[in-house]
Formats: C-alpha cells, sequence, structure tokens
C-alpha cells in the first residue's frame, strides 16, 4: 500500500465560535454525549501521555470514569509505569479519539491523587472479575507467562471468593485541565479547532487556531 496516496475528505461539519459553550467542560460534555447517544465504541476511551525522568513519552488508553468542574478522572494501578511517570511529573495529557465523527479533543492538565474513599467507591462498583483482575496484576510488571498470571488470578478466587480487597497499588487521578482544545475536520484539511485557555485571571478564554 502506497500510504502517500491514502487519503479521506472530512465532510462532516464545521465548527464555529457561535457554537461553543463559554466553559470548555460544558462543552466537552456536550460533545461526549452526541458520542454516547451515537453508539460509538468506547467513547470514554482517552489516550493518557506521560513523561519520565528523562524526558521520554509514553502513551496508553484508559477509559474516562467521571467529568467535572474539577477535571477529568480516571482510574489505575499507581505502580505502573505511568504512575511512576505521574509521581515525577504531574503534567499529562489526554486525547478523545473521536475519528467516526472526524472530531478530537486534547486535554492539558495537572494530574493529582484521588482520596482513597472516592478509589475504594469505585472499586467496589467493578465487577467482581475486574476487581480481582486488579488485585492480581502488577500492571507493567513483567511476567514469564499468561499461565502464571491465569494461575495466580484462579488462586486469588479461590482465596478470596466475593470479598476481594482494595490493593494498596490501586488508586486514581482527577486531572485539572489549563488547556483544552477541540477539533473537527473540515474539507481540504481546514480543519477548525478552537483553544480554550485557563488564564492568570481565572477565566478561560476561547482562541481559533489555524489548522
Amino acid at each position: 500500500m502506497n500510504l502517500q496516496e491514502f487519503r479521506q475528505s472530512y465532510t462532516q461539519g464545521r465548527l464555529r465560535r457561535h457554537d461553543l459553550q463559554a466553559n470548555p467542560i460544558a462543552q466537552f460534555e456536550q460533545w461526549l454525549n452526541e458520542m454516547l447517544a451515537s453508539g460509538l465504541a468506547e467513547p470514554t476511551a482517552m489516550s493518557v501521555a506521560t513523561v519520565n525522568d528523562i524526558g521520554e513519552p509514553s502513551q496508553r488508553y484508559v477509559l474516562l470514569k467521571r467529568v467535572d468542574e474539577e477535571g477529568f478522572v480516571f482510574f489505575t494501578d499507581m505502580r505502573s509505569q505511568k504512575g511512576k511517570e505521574i509521581a515525577v511529573n504531574a503534567k499529562v495529557s489526554l486525547l478523545f479519539p473521536w475519528h467516526a465523527f472526524e472530531r478530537q479533543v486534547r486535554v492539558k492538565g495537572q494530574a493529582c491523587e484521588l482520596p482513597r474513599a472516592d478509589v475504594d467507591a469505585y472499586f467496589n462498583s467493578r465487577p467482581l472479575g475486574s476487581q480481582l483482575a486488579a488485585y492480581t496484576s502488577e500492571q507493567s510488571q513483567v511476567i514469564d507467562s499468561r499461565s502464571n498470571l491465569e494461575k495466580q488470578y484462579q488462586a486469588n478466587q479461590q482465596e478470596l471468593g466475593d470479598s476481594i480487597p482494595l490493593p494498596d497499588r490501586w488508586g486514581g487521578y482527577r486531572v485539572t485541565p489549563f488547556e483544552i482544545e477541540f477539533w473537527q475536520g473540515g474539507e481540504h484539511r481546514l480543519h477548525d479547532r478552537f483553544r480554550y485557555r485557563f488564564t492568570d485571571q481565572d477565566q478561560w478564554i476561547i482562541e481559533r487556531l489555524q489548522p
């Protein structure tokens, strides 16, 4: 395949300043609700980009579990690669890739750990299988085979039954945004981009960016 000849036109919509909410969280919730109603696969999936102590970036997908005026919330093993990197540099970037609707949302923000009460409440709301997987798997750590992971999962299942404790290493983060960009694909690659930026005067300003 000649990738230079692979092209797709973006014709689904436009984004104008008068279409935008004054607050970026309200604008995000509007778009997210449209994605949820559309039947799009994994509309809450977001890429989380972090940087380690020598400046090497990494990305992975996680699921957004809450959004409000305080920020974007996700849960994870805090001893994973992402957790270790956030401990070194709490500035992260999020990306929501809604390709089917020719949209993207980019977020820059500061990650902070959630209170244990919030983590415990969410952990106990998960299906038992997911709780047990989080208890069993030491995320991002090397293991010699999948069969050993499955054996440990089964051993923990027999030992713990339906009472799975919240692992000390498992937690969550809230990403408090200081910049949010909304991207809508446009014809001839003249995309519409609007950036909300939080200023020193504690207010959001909206700027149109060239594509």
